[in-house]
């Protein structure tokens, strides 16, 4: 898989090197339980911490803090890590940005992947951040045509598509409003599936077979990769083809992934902490984006939903699993 390569907005301020803090303490918000799908974005946030010189347990503290429920779920973990007075927030996804935005304007946070920066309202400036928030974009609202695109090539014959979202997600509402754009551009009938809970999933796929949808494009987000092997289950018995934002949903069964290598973008997380620990400022930190991204199929699944992968989708393809 190609590594990945990083544009920003706008050039950051000179900031002059120092040495690492004696003690730097860390909060990591983070959805989920820690042995689930986050656990691989740790271990590359941790990669990160260690080529810059922190060493837990030495001169580095990570407070962890796993959300597994709601608003009122997202806030209270926020706080508590406020209360632990940490120099920093680590997030990922934009509804825990959201939280620990709430919860501190004077922490700085470092979000490791989101989709819409300004949309969701954590800036309202790529180039030099206003508030306390910054960190790196996986461009899920840029790429949600590109995806459509490649379920196209998948399929020449599509003519309804369907979008499974999580509408609890206030990020997730401009991704799909740019998937069914690029969707009428491409001569496609989009059906939104929108769920809020694990408990709408067989309602929302069960619609998308009513509806006559012939292949699934399921938006990322913590929620879907929470409940990636569901929402993979339900789709290959609906015997319905789905596109994913990130080769994890691949390796679980998924048909085909197309997005940012999303640990990466955990690794470049521990960059922003590391300068943010020596004195930097939020405002001359602009996202970041990723600039090169990867394709992802599963041979057993296509066989398994009754779909051939093109010859030349197997050629770009980044990682093949059989």
């Amino acid at each position: 898989m190609p590594a990945l390569l990083f544009t920003v907005l706008a050039p950051p301020a000179r900031i002059a090197a120092q040495p690492a803090p004696k003690s730097a303490r860390i909060g990591v918000l983070l959805p989920g339980p820690p042995a689930g799908a986050y656990r691989s974005r740790v271990e590359a946030f941790r990669r990160g911490l260690r080529e810059l010189g922190y060493d837990e347990g030495k001169n580095a503290v990570l407070e962890f803090r796993w959300v597994e429920g709601d608003e009122t779920a997202r806030s209270a973990a926020a706080a508590d890590l406020v209360r632990q007075n940490v120099d920093v927030i680590v997030t990922g996804g934009t509804p825990l940005a959201l939280a620990a935005k709430r919860a501190t304007s004077a922490i700085p946070i470092v979000v490791a992947a989101a989709g819409d920066f300004i949309g969701a309202g954590l800036v309202r400036d790529l180039g030099r951040p206003d508030a306390n928030v910054t960190g790196t974009s996986d461009l899920t609202v840029e790429l949600s045509g590109k995806r459509l695109e490649l379920l196209r090539e998948l399929l020449p014959k599509l003519s309804r598509v369907g979008v499974l979202w999580n509408a609890g997600n206030p990020g997730a509402l401009r991704t799909v409003q740019e998937t069914e754009a690029a969707a009428r551009v491409l001569g496609l009938t989009s059906v939104s599936l929108a769920v809020r809970a694990t408990g709408d999933l067989d309602a929302a796929l069960d619609r998308a077979r009513r509806e006559a949808v012939g292949a699934v494009e399921v938006v990322q987000d913590p929620f879907s990769v929470l409940h990636r092997r569901r929402i993979i289950d339900l789709a290959e018995r609906s015997r319905l083809p789905a596109i994913y934002g990130g080769e994890t949903f691949v390796e679980d069964g998924g048909l085909i992934a197309y997005g940012a290598d999303i640990p990466e973008l955990y690794r470049r997380a521990a960059t922003f902490v590391d300068k943010l620990l020596k004195g930097a400022k939020v405002g001359d930190l602009p996202v970041e984006q990723p600039t090169k991204f990867a394709l992802a199929v599963n041979l057993k699944t296509a066989k398994a939903v009754g779909v051939t992968i093109p010859r030349s989708m197997l050629l770009r393809a980044d990682r093949v699993i059989d």
